[in-house]
């Protein structure tokens, strides 16, 4: 039970979750003079995700693997708050839930540490190339059918040790992770969104609550803390998800950017081949965000088709890859 009078916050354990949890403990400190460290505790809570950390995400359902049990937390009232990175949030919010803040979004792109040093495009044929998703699977085989890929899993920690072990030749994390745990110096090689556009979402910080959450103190602390261009640009992306029923599985890339009054949402499909099946932008005023995202979702479902979309959602075959001869 947490104590009367204290914040509870609910994340993963892991060195991520943790920065990410005591950046918003720093931001909440600064705009609201309510709180103060004593009363923000953090609760580490253990995922499917984290449980299961050999496994293959598709195979283990995809959806909320790094979520759930904290937004379960939440519900029960055991927790107040989930840290979430929103990129692990399913599109579709759990019902009782929401996301009442945003974090600014910091850079979005992939990035590659090598052990060579070397970027992706300089790597030599047959090099081993670590991850777990298959989004970034199919970048890499839509640049380089000559590598070979890897089934990678656990925290950020763990795959540079298994590289530095000499079991990867390179691995691709996300940079803004790479950044909030002082490892950017690593990077071998940082995807422009031209090469590799981002995950929907991938970056940005989302704070969950319950729907009829009655601290109006702590709801109007959030709403200080809120970016809105993060939220604008990352509510389309997930609406894009949303409108063709994927999720953080799926072999799809969503970015959007803001100009002025003006957002701008493309969107990449892949099949699991690395074979780009649709490749389109769509630009408009930042108010019709939401109606740009479902206007562009129905797009790629108009192109590819909604059964194709659903069949990308599991791979059916290896994870790992290796070229033909």
């Amino acid at each position: 039970m947490k104590e009367h009078g204290k914040i509870v916050l609910g994340i993963r354990n892991s060195a991520l979750s943790t920065a990410q949890a005591l950046d918003f403990q720093n931001k909440l400190l600064l705009t609201s003079p309510v709180y103060n460290k004593n009363s923000i505790l953090i609760k580490y809570i253990k995922t499917s995700g984290d449980i299961h950390n050999t496994h293959r995400l598709d195979q283990l359902g995809g959806k909320g693997l790094f979520v759930k049990e904290i937004e379960d937390q939440i519900l029960s009232g055991d927790v107040d708050i989930g840290i979430h990175s929103v990129k692990d949030l399913p599109a579709k919010e759990t019902q009782g839930l929401k996301i009442v803040c945003w974090l600014e979004r910091l850079n979005p792109c992939d990035a590659l540490i090598s052990n060579s040093k070397l970027g992706l495009k300089d790597l030599p044929a047959g090099s081993v190339i670590g991850t777990s998703s298959i989004r970034r699977r199919s970048q890499i085989l839509s640049l380089r059918k000559d590598l070979k890929i890897k089934l990678l899993r656990g925290n950020v920690d763990t795959r540079i040790q298994k590289l530095n072990d000499g079991e990867y030749d390179a691995i691709v994390l996300s940079y803004a992770g790479l950044i909030r745990l002082n490892k950017d110096n690593l990077i071998s090689d940082l995807f422009s969104v031209d090469e590799f556009l981002p995950a929907s979402c991938q970056g940005a910080v989302g704070i969950q609550i319950q729907n009829l959450n009655h601290d109006s103190e702590l709801t109007s602390s959030l709403n200080n803390i809120n970016h809105l261009n993060t939220e604008l640009t990352c509510s389309a992306e997930r609406e894009v998800l949303k409108s063709i029923n994927a999720n953080c599985n799926s072999p799809v890339s969503v970015y959007s950017t803001i100009d002025k009054n003006s957002i701008s949402i493309q969107c990449q499909l892949f099949d699991h081949k690395g074979l780009i099946l649709f490749n389109e932008s769509i630009q408009g005023s930042i108010e019709n965000n939401l109606q740009l995202a479902r206007k562009l979702g129905k797009q790629i479902i108009d192109q590819v088709g909604q059964e194709k979309i659903n069949e990308l959602d599991k791979l059916k075959d290896d994870f790992d890859y290796t070229p033909k001869r």
